[in-house]
């Protein structure tokens, strides 16, 4: 058996297999102070088996004192935490065995080449001889990182050192993987990049990602977990919570339209909208007439989208909005919180 699958890993770990029916992650009375700062006051939460769980606050929250509990990095002042059944404080070196983590600061040495900074992360997981190499090749594949494999991780891009630094935290072929804000600082391409890697890696991996960007969650998660000031105030489908709570989750459209067009779809569409502008939209191909419509909800956007199809116009881009965030917490705080 490969020593870079999992059940290798743990078998020679000596740790025992986690039971599939229980949750990867269970979180219970979170709670941790600095000084006369309470950072996590009483949080509990669970991270289903196979699932991406997004972990969502503005920042200053509490998300990533939360994670580096988890991942054995700070002790909580009170509350439980296991990891694959294991409790963190008692189990921690075989919960890191379990976790592969990616911080919000990554973890690259600029000065080593690409190759030899994966050959260091692989050793220091406690990989050995065949295992070393066949953990690079494996992280090489899954990545994308051949082209830049020879090049000093200091002269690759910012979005191929977040490669590198999500690499090490994939060497060990860990059973969960948590990553801390992995999109910050990304321009929109690599951020494009980034988020189909980590889907695509969600769909083999029990996922944990940290954010404050609504959309960032709305693209990659199955569930959510909403703090504020250091308590969980949420936890669930993004769109459950926001219809529970009042929250609006508004989306953008361009449409293939004239403005005589757009007023006769708004006219026949009995959607809410938000906000209604004219803009020209230039393709790939040729110059096109269209219309950019702010659709309040799922509802609206699927009011808009069946007028518009019966009408012949074309969705031409449809963008989730940001800047709902605080305001859906400002829903959730003021709507039945106590």
């Amino acid at each position: 058996m490969s020593s870079s699958s999992a059940p290798a890993s743990n078998a020679a770990s000596g740790v025992p297999a986690a039971s599939s029916a229980a949750p990867v992650v269970s979180v219970r009375g979170l709670v941790k102070n600095y000084g006369e700062v309470q950072a996590l006051r009483g949080v509990d939460f669970d991270v289903p088996a196979g699932s991406v769980l997004g972990f969502l606050g503005p920042n200053g929250a509490g998300k990533t004192t939360a994670i580096k509990i988890l991942c054995g990095y700070l002790a909580a002042d009170a509350g439980t935490v296991t990891v694959c059944g294991l409790n963190v404080a008692s189990h921690a070196l075989q919960v890191k065995q379990r976790i592969g983590y990616l911080p919000e600061n990554n973890p690259v040495y600029t000065d080593m080449r690409v190759e030899d900074f994966l050959r260091f992360a692989a050793r220091a997981r406690r990989l050995r001889g065949k295992a070393v190499q066949q953990g690079i090749d494996r992280v090489v594949v899954q990545t994308g990182l051949a082209e830049v494999y020879r090049r000093s991780v200091g002269q690759c891009s910012k979005g191929f050192r977040q490669r590198v630094g999500l690499a090490q935290a994939l060497i060990h072929d860990p059973e969960l993987l948590v990553l801390d804000e992995p999109t910050n600082g990304l321009d929109p391409l690599q951020v494009v990049e980034m988020r189909a890697l980590i889907r695509e890696l969600g769909q083999t991996k029990t996922v944990m990602i940290t954010s404050h960007v609504l959309p960032e969650i709305e693209a990659l998660a199955d569930n959510v977990v909403l703090i504020h000031q250091g308590e969980k105030v949420a936890d669930g489908p993004l769109e459950t919570i926001a219809a529970e709570h009042g929250g609006r989750l508004p989306a953008r459209c361009t449409i293939a339209c004239s403005e005589e067009q757009l007023q006769e779809l708004l006219k026949d569409c009995q959607a809410t909208f938000l906000d209604q502008r004219h803009a020209s939209f230039a393709s790939a191909f040729e110059q096109v007439q269209s219309a950019m419509v702010e659709v309040d909800g799922p509802e609206g956007l699927a009011a808009l989208a069946k007028t518009a199809a019966a009408k012949g116009y074309p969705i031409l881009e449809l963008t989730p909005m940001g800047g709902s965030l605080e305001s859906l917490f400002q829903s959730l705080r003021s709507g039945g919180q106590t």
